[in-house]
Formats: structure tokens, sequence, C-alpha cells
């Protein structure tokens, strides 16, 4: 059955057949009617303003019909685990995959990292569950570990903007954020930076670094690729010369053992990380890059935002073009398009 939960759990030649189709739905506006009949259920644990709208639109650009479920809001509350449901959820997530299942043709879901639990979100057990207890596709719409969503998507604007990005440099870089935020998204992008053949570069302080498996996995991935990744603590060092800065906060290992307010306050301290117009005249004329929302003057300030140079924007149109690609894969209608 075509899950996507991470595309790298994917064959390389299914990555590139819908990076590919993204480009295609980009250039030309199609709608088509290849999946008249199909539906699709997105179940969003999370708030999502870009992920809900775009595949909402994509779905019915294919000609299919999406229904949108927030447990809690209109329907049960959902329980987890293998606990006796004491509490208020009404519903077990089983059943209501299950029925979700019997109803729809592909089931779409967001479910972010507890950063309470770290070796739930590390092994990404809630999706785990969902695609346990499904009979259809799942698309991973953001999960603990992975957004594959925004990872095509990105890709997509990547090459669209530079041509063939082999060899180009591309700066991850931590910002600062008021909260501890997941690392789904910057996972996503060292993998997809690193898939793309690009010379990647982590930049982040101390103590913020991400997991030594994904770390490992995007080395791997672009020693295959031609690629590099590597990793700074110094931001004017790392920016120097790239054609890519990638801006997104995300929390360090300490977050599951520090208490939140604790937390907050060392955030606080690093707010001299802000992706500014100083640091961008740096790169190579670099694209500024972003998967949204973004908190002006607090991860990048708004000069940078406004900057012809800017594509963070075409990133998120991006995402409907990305997702249509994915619901083609997911429902083996790519070839008749």
């Amino acid at each position: 059955m075509p899950n996507l939960t991470s595309w790298s759990d994917l064959p390389d030649d299914v990555w590139q057949h819908c990076l590919g189709r993204a480009r295609h739905f980009r250039d030309t506006r199609e709608w088509t009617s290849g999946a008249k009949g199909k539906s699709i259920a997105l179940l969003f644990l999370n708030p999502s303003l870009r992920t809900r709208a775009s595949m909402e639109l994509a779905a019915h650009h294919l000609g299919a019909a999406p229904v949108v479920i927030t447990p809690g809001q209109g329907t049960w509350g959902l329980a987890w685990g293998e606990d006796a449901m004491t509490g208020d959820a009404a519903e077990h997530v089983h059943e209501a995959i299950g029925v979700l299942a019997r109803y729809a043709d592909a089931i779409g879901v967001r479910t972010f990292a507890s950063l309470t639990d770290y070796d739930a979100d590390q092994s990404d057990a809630a999706l785990g569950a969902i695609v346990e207890a499904s009979g259809v596709p799942v698309v991973n719409l953001e999960s603990a570990k992975w957004h594959p969503c925004q990872e095509l998507a990105d890709a997509a604007a990547i090459t669209e903007t530079l041509g063939d990005p082999r060899g180009k440099k591309l700066v991850l870089s931590w910002a600062p954020h008021p909260k501890a935020l997941p690392q789904a998204v910057p996972n996503s992008a060292l993998l997809m930076a690193a898939r793309l053949g690009m010379e990647v570069v982590v930049a982040r302080p101390e103590g913020f670094s991400l997991g030594t498996d994904v770390m490992d996995l995007a080395k791997k991935t672009a020693s295959l690729s031609g690629g590099s990744v590597t990793e700074s603590a110094d931001q004017d060092i790392a920016f120097a010369g790239a054609d890519i800065v990638y801006a997104k906060a995300w929390s360090g290992a300490l977050v599951y053992d520090n208490p939140e307010e604790e937390e907050s306050r060392r955030l606080a301290r690093m707010d001299d990380w802000r992706i500014t117009n100083r640091l961008m005249m740096q790169t190579d004329r670099g694209h500024f890059m972003h998967c949204l929302p973004v908190r002006r003057g607090v991860v990048v300030d708004a000069e940078v935002l406004e900057s012809e140079d800017a594509i963070h924007l075409l990133q998120a149109e991006y995402r409907l073009h990305a997702q249509k690609a994915i619901l083609e894969w997911v429902w083996g209608m790519g070839s008749e398009s």
C-alpha cells in the first residue's frame, strides 16, 4: 500500500517522479478528473493553514472529495495507547481511523511531536499507530519527525530557482523563537537538500544539533548524490557564499528535560541568531526560505522577507502542486494525467 510517511522509506524514482509532476503542475496550472470518485479524509490534530488549504485544493484539482476532521472540534476527542479510556476522550484512534478508512480512499494526518516523550517522538509513534489502523494509504501531513509534503515543495522551489542545484550551497539555519518547536521541518529540509546533491551546512547554537540518526542519514544520502553535510556553530562562517538560506526554529534534546519556563528563558538568550540583512549580505545573493508561519522581527527581519531574493511564498505555492503530485502517486494515476 503506497503510504507516504517519509521519502526515505521510498525508492528514489518515486521522489524524482513526484518532483517532476509538482513542477509540471505549477507550469501548466492543470486540473484533471483522474481522481473523480476518490476521497481523502484529512485528520488535523494540530493547527494548519498551508497544509489544510493546499491539500483540500489539491484533492479538488484532481477531481477528488476531501473531508477535514479536527478531533475535539465538532468531533470526539481521540484516545491513544492501551490504557482504559477513563478520561475526556470518547473515541480511540484505532476505531476512528478504522472508520475513516472505510469511508475514504486515503487518509492524511498531521500530528506534531509532543516534545515531552522522547522515545515516542523519535519512533513517530502516533503516525505509526494511524498507519497500522488504516486500511487505505496514509499521507504524512507532518509528524513528530518528518514533513514530506513540505520537503517535496521545497525541492521544487529550489530547482525552479537555481536550476540544477548540485554543488550549490544551502545553509539550514537555526533561528530564535519564543517557543520550543519540533524538528520535523528541519529534518526534512536537511534530507531534501542532501538528496538534491547540495553542499549543506547546518548552522545551529551549541545544544541544538539535529538527531544523530537524521544527520547520519543525511550524510549517507549526500554521499550518494554528490553533496555534503556539515555543521557549524558560527552563522557568519556558515553563511559565506550560500545560494540558499533556509531558516527554521527547532528544539534541542534538552527540551525533554527542561521545564517549559526554563526552556523559554534559554531561547530568549539567543535572539542574536535572527536572520538579518547583514547576514544575507554575506551570501552569494542567497535566496531566503522558510516553511511559514514566520515571526517577523524574531526569526527574520522584515527587510529579508521583503527582498526580491526571498522565495518563501514560492515555497508555499508549491505546497499545492506538490500535494497534487503526491495524491496522483498514492492513487496510481500519474501516468494517466
